[in-house]
């Protein structure tokens, strides 16, 4: 079973990567299909992936399950696929932290997130693969991002269930905030010690943003976090915003009574689009800014939560070069960071394979057009045009030389949660 001292600000540091895996397996007009693991060949070269993270010398993989494809009929589970991966993960004595959730619902959830089974549903799912696979997974990420999942599924209209508006928003920042609650709970009463790793997109916002003005937004950012932790009073700056927007007296002290613990605070940053930036005129757009931003990011999140703090997600698209530099620099930050006091336990270089942008899904151009390379490993069409060709490029041996130099150690205490 997990130790969470093995989670701790004194625990060795964690070098990890991850392999993307968002699953929106809905289709409708103008509308495809987007599994990662499918359009990247992960499926079919799942044994190979792994082998190469290995390589990589990581000794922690974040790595997701498709929830569509395990429980194809409510109820009715099929785990031979995963059963297998774990397996080798297990045989390669990597550390998995376990994405139940990234994005997508089965096919038969009607209206995905904004079913009103949804939050049990989820739970019963995550309580069956704690069961069957906790042997060899004890770190769990309940759901990735659920602000951005509730932005894309609730206040945008782009995935199921296409709700749009802050009232679209709040519906499904609820729903998902409520499932967070009830799976760590479900693995807990099977997996006592287990560990969760709660992962949400670090945004940075400036200038004249809308329809909340900037300090709120500095505030909206961390709402999802809040919930879950039971931060959410009545003197939070957003309680008298969710309750305009349709969260309930009822639902709030809900998420108040059941409130969960999370082992470490995941952060989610890319220097080239975590900042934004918003116009007067009502539009936005992204902002370079580097580690400076993933270092006031990082600081936010720690002082805010008083908990151990992993980077789950950094990278950045561009020549090898880029990327190389990025990976120094961004250890340079975790270098500076833990010299500093602030208990920064990890790094995951994400995706480690190129992945397919989103926008795939609404487009009707052929896959590889849509591959980004941002990993340490680059994905390739063969001349047959069939197969993904797995490439390494030389960041993975500067990511493999990484993880053998020494991180200096957290200087001090982590500070305390803010009242």
């Amino acid at each position: 079973m997990t130790d969470h001292a093995n989670w701790s600000a004194h625990a060795p540091f964690r070098f990890a990567v991850g392999i993307e895996d968002t699953f929106i397996a809905h289709e409708s007009p103008g509308q495809r299909k987007l599994d990662e693991y499918e359009l990247t060949q992960h499926y079919q070269f799942w044994d190979h992936d792994l082998e190469l993270v290995a390589e990589s010398g990581a000794d922690t993989l974040r790595w997701g399950i498709p929830w569509y494809r395990v429980e194809p009929e409510p109820g009715k589970f099929a785990w031979d696929w995963v059963d297998r991966v774990a397996d080798k993960i297990s045989s390669l004595g990597l550390t998995c932290i376990v994405d139940l959730m990234h994005y997508g619902t089965p096919l038969w959830l009607d209206n995905s997130f904004a079913n009103a089974d949804y939050p049990d549903r989820v739970a019963a799912y995550a309580a069956k693969a704690a069961d069957t696979l906790g042997d060899r997974f004890q770190a769990w990420t309940p759901l990735n991002e659920p602000v951005i999942n509730a932005l894309y599924c609730g206040e945008r209209g782009l995935w199921p269930p296409h709700l749009t508006g802050s009232r679209g928003f709040v519906q499904v920042l609820m729903q998902l905030t409520k499932g967070i609650c009830l799976t760590q709970s479900a693995i807990q009463s099977i997996q006592s010690d287990a560990a969760f790793v709660h992962v949400d997109a670090g945004f940075r916002y400036e200038g004249e943003t809308r329809p909340l003005p900037l300090e709120l937004m500095h505030e909206h950012r961390f709402l999802a976090m809040d919930l879950i932790t039971g931060a959410v009073h009545d003197d939070h700056p957003l309680t008298s915003w969710l309750q305009a927007n349709g969260a309930g007296d009822i639902p709030l002290a809900w998420m108040l009574a059941h409130a969960v613990e999370p082992t470490v605070i995941g952060v989610n940053y890319y220097p080239a689009f975590t900042t934004v930036r918003f116009h007067a005129d009502g539009t936005t757009e992204p902002v370079e800014a580097g580690t400076a931003g993933l270092e006031n990011l990082v600081r936010a999140y720690a002082l805010r939560y008083g908990k151990p703090v992993m980077i789950t997600e950094t990278s950045r698209g561009g020549t090898v070069r880029d990327r190389q530099t990025w990976l120094s620099e961004s250890l340079a930050s975790v270098a500076r960071l833990r010299s500093d006091g602030v208990p920064v336990i990890g790094y995951t270089w994400f995706p480690f394979l190129a992945l397919v942008d989103w926008l795939y899904r609404e487009a009707s151009t052929p896959m590889d057009e849509w591959l980004i390379q941002m990993g340490l490993i680059d994905l390739a069409l063969t001349s047959g045009g069939g197969t993904l060709e797995r490439r390494p490029t030389p960041l993975l041996d500067d990511f493999r030389r990484a993880t053998r130099n020494r991180i200096p150690p957290v200087r001090s205490a982590a500070r305390e949660r803010r009242p």
